[in-house]
């Protein structure tokens, strides 16, 4: 039997004692933990502590760093094509994945989106697209690349071989109250977009109430955090701030934020999430040497769309396929005539999460065609009796909860009243 370099319990009392572990510490921790010598209540106390008390820079890029040598990393040397990702945070109604993945590769860019599903009031990319009849989530490393050469866009579930270490201790974080923590998120996300090997990586990291980081200066920390792991890597890295304390475009669920996401690919949708897709396109470009690229044009001619289509086909979807109804809705109207002066992000989360769209446990199912439709947003004036959102879900029961979620979350006041979203759609640019 082989005797372990470290003991765990002396590494935990470093941090709870606010000191900083070694890189020989770190490594084998990580290592470890992957092979189940550390046990999961040591992990958890080791995450507390960090989630307390914090990582210097050094730790945070060797936690990343063990994390990715916990498994795998691709390669994507063999494409023809440069490489370059996107990441967000995760908000409401973000869809802006499904059209931003195949405007870029219209360009001739390789896309490789390894994605994953919802928890909570945050919507999965994945969930999103299986309500697409037939489309897959699982590929193989051959699959993957062979559609990367061919279509340019992959959307996928990331192999078990990426970051599995990051893997197992996000599980454990997600039931020891040890999430919202920097070092921690940003280790968890760069972990497996370095491993995956892209050479290029633009990130979306949101704020506001419907964000997973609400507060912006610490959105702004973790940004940063994330930018200089990906630069330190040799990954070109950019980083946008942007808005989620009013939903994004008018979909918030499964279905009907694939309808949506059609839409923009077809030259219309709403100007929030064409804003957002066209901004993050052009740094994904910029990064893939395309700097001049006429992003709204591909909107408007068909090439992003016709790259949809195509990538969707690949993953065994049918793109010309209805899409999940449901069977129930309610339509909430307005009381009043006014300004809708207020929408706050984060109830309209919960309440698609209670209808259906999410899930409480990674277990449980989605229901596709749950979710919510707005029909107006903060600075749109109404009638009294005019729709203000419609709910959607398989069982009428489900309104009452998802109702009482809203209660309070929108305001209806006069005209000139000040407007609330929290400023600009996007409200900063970090680079390394």
């Amino acid at each position: 039997m082989s005797i372990e370099p470290f003991d765990v319990v002396d590494l935990i009392r470093v941090k709870r004692d606010r000191g900083a572990l070694t890189t020989p510490q770190i490594d084998w921790l990580v290592d470890a933990y992957t092979r189940g010598y550390v046990a999961d209540e040591q992990m958890s106390a080791m995450a507390m502590a960090i989630f307390l008390n914090g990582m210097g820079r050094d730790e945070i890029r060797d936690l990343t760093l063990a994390m990715i040598a916990s498994g795998e990393r691709m390669s994507f040397d063999a494409l023809s094509k440069p490489t370059v990702d996107k990441h967000s945070t995760g908000g409401v109604g973000d869809k802006i994945t499904l059209p931003l993945a195949p405007l870029v590769a219209s360009f001739g860019v390789a896309v490789p989106q390894l994605s994953g599903r919802g928890l909570g009031h945050t919507g999965g990319t994945l969930d999103k697209l299986e309500s697409i009849p037939g489309w897959r989530a699982g590929l193989s490393n051959d699959e993957l690349l062979a559609q990367l050469d061919d279509v340019g866009a992959v959307i996928c579930a990331a192999g078990a071989g990426l970051a599995p270490a990051d893997k197992k201790l996000y599980a454990l974080r997600d039931i020891t109250g040890t999430v919202e923590c920097i070092p921690l998120i940003a280790s968890s996300i760069m972990s497996k977009k370095i491993a995956e090997g892209t050479a290029a990586l633009v990130l979306d990291v949101k704020f506001g109430s419907g964000a997973f980081m609400q507060d912006p200066a610490r959105s702004r920390e973790l940004a940063e955090t994330m930018v200089r792991l990906g630069t330190d890597a040799g990954v070109a890295t950019v980083a946008l701030l942007t808005n989620m304390n009013v939903p994004l475009g008018l979909a918030i669920g499964n279905a009907n934020e694939v309808r949506e996401s059609v839409e923009v690919l077809a030259g219309g949708g709403p100007a929030d999430v064409v804003e957002l897709t066209v901004a993050l396109a052009r740094e994904m470009l910029a990064l893939a040497g395309q700097p001049d690229a006429d992003v709204e044009r591909h909107l408007a001619d068909g090439k992003a769309m016709d790259t949809w289509r195509a990538m969707i086909a690949a993953q065994d979807g049918d793109p010309d396929a209805p899409l999940p109804a449901p069977r129930e809705q309610h339509v909430v109207t307005a009381d009043r005539d006014g300004v809708v002066t207020r929408m706050e992000a984060l109830p309209f989360g919960i309440a698609a999460w209670r209808l259906g769209a999410g899930r409480a446990r990674k277990e449980d199912p989605v229901l596709h065609a749950a979710g919510i439709d707005l029909a107006v947003k903060p600075g749109d004036e109404v009638r009294a009796g005019d729709p203000l959102f419609t709910l959607s879900a398989d069982d009428d029961a489900r309104f009452a909860r998802a109702l009482e979620s809203l209660e309070g979350a929108y305001t209806i006041g006069a005209a000139g009243d000040d407007v609330e979203t929290g400023g600009p759609l996007i409200a900063d640019r970090i680079t390394g």
